[in-house]
């Protein structure tokens, strides 16, 4: 049984549909704080509900990315086993954030998403919770069209080139951060349009994936572990990604080092960070570009009830399900 067999077998007995369910329960739980000004809180009702949705599953699972080394988080840390199963379901390793974009739900800002994205062990990169430089594209484009050891410049000339378009028709995603200032910069100097978001970068990759948008590519520094649930989103749909991992310090570069890191200047391409078949989940905690938020109803009768609406990809047959929830309050 080769790689790829093996990884498709064990994902075959883990019900794609039970990943949106871990997510729906963090993005509902979240959701009660949209507004409040309080990150810490909303972020802990979030890791709490799918920390206890998760023992619900059948299966062994690992957390490679998590909420941080187990001295800092109580729980969902890395390294911290997950599932109902241990010992005897199926071993997956498994990346989440169980709200991504802490500020975003606070300040009731779009594109908070509860993520998560699950792969056959040892096909997701361990990746320290440093910065990484990305870029990304969606699919149908030449392979290795974008290069990160190029400037951004000759990135998009690159992508424009295969989309038969001029470069100022190219329009680019970039976080809104000070840090990005010449990147900016750089962008409009060339022509293009930027897209400028507050926080997700997650959402803000896949939304390369999705013409509605018009976003056709992603560049810029975020956290390393949003990479890899990005790439496994990317693994699922298609597309192309490249990143590589930013160290400001000594202690940054140890704790690469205590992860198996290497190379520090190696670039990632997807299938380095996201490889064998993988399943992306995602919840909407607020609305935005990829998924409506959370919302409470009252029915005639006095019934309350929460909408979800989530998505959930799988890479071995690219199939992707949008689910809509209605769950009793």
């Amino acid at each position: 049984m080769n790689s790829n067999q093996s990884a498709k077998s064990v994902l075959d007995r883990v019900l794609v549909m039970e990943m949106v369910r871990v997510t729906e329960a963090a993005a509902v739980a979240a959701s009660t704080l949209v507004g409040r000004g309080d990150e810490k809180a909303a972020d802990a009702a979030a890791v709490e509900a799918m920390r206890r949705t998760f023992d619900t599953l059948d299966i062994d699972g690992t957390v490679v990315i998590g909420e941080g080394e187990r001295d800092e988080a109580p729980m969902l840390y890395i390294g911290e086993k997950v599932g109902g199963a241990p010992g005897r379901g199926p071993k997956v390793d498994i990346a989440l954030d169980p709200l991504e974009g802490t500020t975003i739900t606070a300040k009731a800002g779009p594109n908070a998403l509860a993520v998560l994205a699950a792969a056959e062990e040892g096909c997701l990169l361990n990746a320290p919770d440093v910065y990484m430089d990305k870029i990304a594209v969606g699919p149908g484009y030449p392979e290795d069209v974008i290069d990160l050891a190029k400037t951004p410049t000759q990135n998009v000339e690159a992508v424009a080139k295969a989309k038969g378009v001029e470069p100022k028709d190219i329009i680019v995603c970039v976080l809104d951060r000070p840090r990005h200032a010449e990147l900016i910069a750089e962008l409009r100097g060339i022509g293009c349009g930027v897209v400028l978001i507050g926080d997700g970068d997650v959402a803000g990759v896949i939304a390369t994936t999705d013409q509605d948008t018009t976003i056709d590519m992603y560049m810029g520094s975020g956290g390393a572990p949003e990479g890899v649930l990005a790439a496994a989103a990317l693994r699922c749909v298609g597309g192309q990604f490249n990143g590589r991992l930013l160290f400001r310090n000594d202690d940054e570069r140890k704790r690469a080092a205590k992860w198996g890191i290497e190379d520090l200047d190696r670039i990632y391409k997807l299938h380095d960070l996201a490889k064998g078949d993988c399943i992306f989940a995602a919840t909407g905690v607020t609305d935005g570009s990829l998924l409506d938020g959370v919302k409470k109803i009252r029915r005639p009768n006095g019934e309350r009830i929460m909408t979800t609406e989530s998505v959930v990809m799988r890479a071995s047959s690219g199939t992707v399900r949008w689910v809509r929830g209605e769950h009793r309050i």
